[in-house]
């Protein structure tokens, strides 16, 4: 079996303008996609952000969880935070995992729009549970990543469609039902 790894990406971001900026970091996604990861057995669950205070504002909510009053208050999400880690860069959390693992990961990333490589949740399933080479899967934030950015992965996942026509989750939401199509109990078998 592979291992997945995520990262939740803050920079290049598109803005709903199609500005790049950078995005802030929020609590909310922290905690939310870290215990999403744990749960669904994610080797590591990266934060991306270029801006050092940002890292440090992340470093000191999480510190808050791991050793601080909220380690006594909730353990559940002492153990939520325990693959977390912050880096400046896609290529710097790229580099983490082939220095763990001994080769480069595949590289996907997800939007609600397709693209020529853009592949099915079945076929990243199937590989996952079949091949050895690593994946690390990348949410953006805001409007999504920079196209020039997109253009780099590998493979895109398919969009998430929903029984309406209304198509933007948050990322936290994203992250939840992507990792549950990856890893997730193959429900449909029983």
């Amino acid at each position: 079996m592979a291992n997945l790894y995520i990262g939740l990406v803050h920079y290049p971001i598109m803005n709903k303008h199609k500005e790049v900026i950078t995005t802030a970091i929020t609590n909310y996604d922290i905690h939310d996609i870290a215990r999403a990861s744990i749960t669904y057995d994610v080797s590591k669950y990266f934060v991306i952000h270029n801006i050092p205070a940002q890292r440090e504002l992340a470093a000191t909510i999480m510190e808050h969880w791991k050793s601080g009053f909220g380690s006594t208050y909730n353990p559940d999400r002492k153990d939520a935070f325990t693959g977390v880690e912050l880096v400046n860069s896609i290529a710097v959390a790229v580099r983490t995992i082939e220095e763990l693992e001994g080769v480069k990961p595949i590289v996907a990333t997800t939007d609600a729009r397709t693209y020529d490589n853009t592949i099915s949740y079945a076929w990243m399933r199937e590989h996952l549970e079949n091949e050895t080479r690593p994946v690390l899967v990348l949410f953006g934030t805001g409007y999504g990543m920079t196209k020039e950015t997109m253009e780099s992965f590998d493979y895109i996942l398919e969009p998430i469609y929903g029984h309406g026509e209304y198509n933007h989750l948050s990322v936290r939401s994203a992250v939840s039902i992507i990792l549950d199509r990856l890893r997730g109990e193959a429900w449909w078998n029983k």
